[in-house]
């Protein structure tokens, strides 16, 4: 199974988003619908870009090729010359084909995938200028974006806090949210494991308080998602994708930053406890439901929400004091499922967006948007390669 995750990376996703490169105007293309129709016009979400220099950047640190880096290097290149303002810093929502300013937002947790990305290309490129930036967009985030609370959402490019519009769903406008938290810690993760920078790692000490503190809820056994400035929950909704997602996620900061071993004391009963809520409550046996909104499930089969959780079940089997095997299963059996269903067999394409929890596609999804990327997908193969697991027993 190992060596089938690494064929579909090499073969089949690194090949696919190689295909969207655009080198008339810099970047990728930023939209391929459903029906296979690329859009050269469509606007270049700066977020989508992130995750492919992230991508290209990451897969050449595993795979030494060195094609990968020269992908990356063009993603850098488009985000240096377009997507950070040079005026006011930070990195804007979104550009036009062409790279002029489409929607001039400031939001935190895009200023955090550039991080996580200029971490990632600093790390494969050597290049110091990325991990100034990189080190650049802290600052911002940390003196412009932050309270005496937490992490503040969205503004406008001067800074000036705007409607959370952005990463608000299921009907509430939140002026915090833990998805928010969640990426801006996975981004200091490897900005610190990079850099080694102190203020980064107290900024990541701090955020593991707040996750612990105040999103995670240890009576339902769930992070709460959106909140208002006070961390008040303001939604029950338990978001199952997240929920595995974090548990690895924060495992991996603890991982980074905890050397005496005080924080894993706090912090891993918690992600168990995350992922062991997850595995009871929305995996059916070979794949994962989406969410559960006031009580009702969403039973779509969403793609990302199934590559975290091969991820999660694989580090929860590692964690784990007795290596679980439920978890180790579990992890194959999604992957079947990810095989089987979600992998776009069609000539040209990547994953579907959707599908039903018996397989089916759910047809309209773009297979390219400004949030359909290789970061989740691509990730997944990333990990179980570096990891060796035991996906072949």
């Amino acid at each position: 199974m190992v060596e089938k995750v690494r064929q579909h990376l090499i073969k089949e996703l690194i090949p696919f988003w190689k295909g969207l490169r655009d080198d008339e105007y810099g970047g990728y293309y930023g939209l391929l619908s459903y029906d296979l129709d690329l859009d050269k016009k469509a606007e270049k979400g700066c977020i989508l870009n992130s995750r492919i220099l992230w991508f290209f950047s990451s897969a050449y640190t595993l795979l030494k090729e060195k094609s990968l880096l020269d992908e990356a290097r063009h993603a850098y290149e488009f985000m240096t010359k377009y997507c950070i303002d040079k005026t006011y810093g930070g990195i804007y929502w979104s550009m036009t084909y062409d790279g002029r300013v489409l929607d001039s937002t400031k939001h935190t947790y895009n200023q955090a995938f550039a991080i996580y990305a200029l971490s990632a290309y600093y790390e494969a490129s050597g290049d110091k200028e990325a991990l100034d930036l990189a080190e650049n967009l802290f600052s911002i985030i940390e003196n412009k974006s932050k309270d005496d609370i937490g992490y503040k959402e969205a503004s406008n490019e001067k800074f000036e806090e705007a409607k959370n519009d952005k990463l608000s769903e299921n009907g509430v406008i939140a002026s915090r949210t833990m998805n928010t938290l969640l990426h801006v810690l996975e981004a200091y993760t490897e900005l610190y494991r990079v850099c080694g920078d102190m203020q980064v790692r107290k900024a990541l000490e701090n955020i593991l308080t707040l996750f612990a503190d105040k999103v995670y809820n240890k009576e339902l056994h769930r992070q709460e998602v959106f909140f208002d400035n006070d961390y008040k929950s303001l939604i029950d909704l338990h978001s199952y994708g997240h929920d595995i997602e974090t548990s690895w996620l924060v495992d991996r900061a603890v991982e980074v930053i905890d050397e005496d071993g005080s924080l894993s004391k706090k912090i891993t009963p918690i992600t168990q406890d995350l992922c062991m809520k997850v595995f009871e409550t929305a995996f059916d046996g070979r794949s994962l439901a989406y969410e559960c909104e006031r009580g009702v499930v969403n039973e779509t089969r969403v793609w990302w929400v199934q590559a975290e959780t091969v991820v999660g079940f694989i580090n929860a089997y590692e964690k784990s004091d007795c290596k679980d095997v439920k978890y180790l299963d579990a992890a194959r059996n999604v992957l079947d499922f990810i095989f089987e269903y979600l992998v776009d067999k069609r000539n040209g394409s990547e994953w579907f967006s959707e599908v039903n929890k018996d397989g089916t596609p759910v047809h309209g999804h773009p297979i390219v948007e400004p949030w359909k990327c290789p970061y989740h997908n691509g990730r997944m193969c990333i990990e179980i390669i570096k990891r060796q697991v035991y996906l072949d027993q």
